[in-house]
């Protein structure tokens, strides 16, 4: 038998495509909060990139995964707003020393800690809030419900980037956001999708949909695990889905400007 030659990998069909000489741009994740959110984002990030690029491609990531249970929700539990919040800041900057050239964080809740993580990280970060904003302005609803942890639907850091477009947030009754928060926290959060809370999550939505909300936005990267956004009498927003789009965008912008300069 002859010697077998190595397989040129750049010759297969599909593989190697794109402009030669031109990487993808590097992505860091600070994720775990939950990890099941993260999961989602590391599919829809990589599944966003095959379809773009085609072949073998796939994002070039870089993740600091956090333990939900005492790394982040501890602190939440605390109040220790501080503390979770230089716990962040530190995620972000293990991320750019291991060469991520932008950053995400993969929660709502987490985006409290934004302009910190942005300052201290020194590198392109993609904010949910505006992803999500944007989609929706541009699809012209001006009147939507923000459902998450009750940090994110009584707080400013995700409310104000629609506020600031202009969109308007409908009120959610305290009793219901005792209990959206409750069932992130004690189910989603920890992978459990418990029929009885989706449900409830379904009553919500048609509640509000009498209130001439004309969208829901899920604002906790978990939620989509117990809400089908394409089964309920309103559109929902996918804010996990919304948001690694635009990851997927910044990802590919440096090799498809090259790629249609060519």
């Amino acid at each position: 038998m002859g010697e077998k030659k190595p397989v040129n990998y750049s010759t297969l069909p599909g593989v190697g495509g794109g402009v030669r000489g031109l990487t993808l741009r590097k992505l860091g994740i600070v994720g775990g909060t939950s990890w099941n959110s993260t999961a989602l984002y590391y599919e829809h990030i990589n599944k966003g990139v095959g379809r773009r690029l085609g072949g073998l491609h796939s994002a070039r990531l870089v993740i600091e995964s956090l333990d939900c249970e005492d790394d982040y929700a501890a602190f939440h539990r605390r109040g220790d707003w501080a503390g979770g919040e230089k716990l962040m800041v530190e995620a972000a900057q293990r991320l750019v020393t291991a060469g991520a050239e932008g950053v995400i964080i993969t929660s709502n809740t987490g985006h409290k800690h934004y302009d910190a993580v942005a300052s201290a990280a020194g590198v392109p970060m993609l904010h949910i809030g505006d992803a999500a904003a944007e989609r929706i302005a541009a699809d012209g609803r001006q009147s939507v419900a923000l459902l998450g942890t009750r940090v994110t639907m009584t707080e400013p850091h995700v409310r104000g980037r629609f506020e600031e477009r202009g969109i308007r947030l409908a009120a959610i009754e305290e009793g219901w956001i005792t209990e959206v928060d409750r069932i992130i926290y004690e189910e989603l959060a920890a992978g459990r999708v418990v029929r009885d809370s989706q449900r409830k999550l379904k009553t919500l939505i048609t509640e509000l949909g009498k209130k001439r909300v004309q969208a829901i936005v899920l604002g906790c990267t978990e939620l989509v695990l117990a809400i089908d956004p394409r089964a309920n009498v309103l559109p929902v927003y996918d804010t996990t889905e919304i948001h690694a789009a635009k990851a997927v965008d910044w990802i590919l912008g440096d090799k498809e400007e090259a790629r249609a300069a060519a």
